[in-house]
């Protein structure tokens, strides 16, 4: 089953290599990962997508809390949990320019580079929602495809918010690096 999980580590190089190494060292497989600067931006927030069943996540989960850059991890519940993709797509036009636009309007897709022979489409939503697009545009001809891992929160009150690290650290680490 897909499990997501939200895991908040210090902002500083060379996080995003321990974290997925970790990953790897343990033959756990990443589906997604997506990673950002939070409301603090002394911490960086990884959204992981993996297939697992409740031991594996589990045990995931020690591991990434045995790193000392990881402050925080959350396994998502599946229903409670808000999650998007984006997409950009870049279609051939030739002539049926119109007829493409109209077909990405159906899927909120947004024209964002028009191209003398091409439009270029941002899309956001799901992973089904995006495959869906992609297989509607295939017939015009994509040119290229590129996706971002999910993103996700818990919905409602229920948040992940770390202010300050559980850890004392040097004088001066405290830069505000981007992973």
């Amino acid at each position: 089953m897909e499990q997501v999980l939200s895991i908040v580590v210090r902002n500083q190089p060379g996080v995003l290599m321990r974290v997925a190494g970790m990953f790897s060292r343990r033959g756990f497989n990443i589906d997604s990962l997506a990673v950002g600067i939070t409301e603090n931006p002394e911490f960086s927030r990884m959204t992981v997508a993996m297939e697992a069943d409740e031991p594996t996540i589990e045990q995931v989960c020690k591991q990434l809390a045995k790193l000392v850059e990881v402050e925080a991890v959350k396994v998502l519940p599946p229903k409670a949990s808000a999650k998007r993709s984006m997409a950009l797509i870049k279609v051939q036009t030739n002539t049926k320019r119109l007829e493409i636009l109209k077909v990405a309007d159906v899927f909120r897709a947004h024209a964002i580079d028009v191209g003398e022979k091409s439009l270029t489409f941002l899309i956001t939503g799901d992973l089904s929602k995006l495959q869906a697009f992609a297989k509607v545009m295939e017939p015009y001809g994509i040119l290229e495809l590129v996706q971002t891992g999910i993103v996700a929160l818990e919905r409602g009150q229920e948040h992940l918010s770390v202010q300050s690290s559980r850890y004392q650290w040097p004088l001066g680490s405290n830069k505000k690096n981007v992973l």
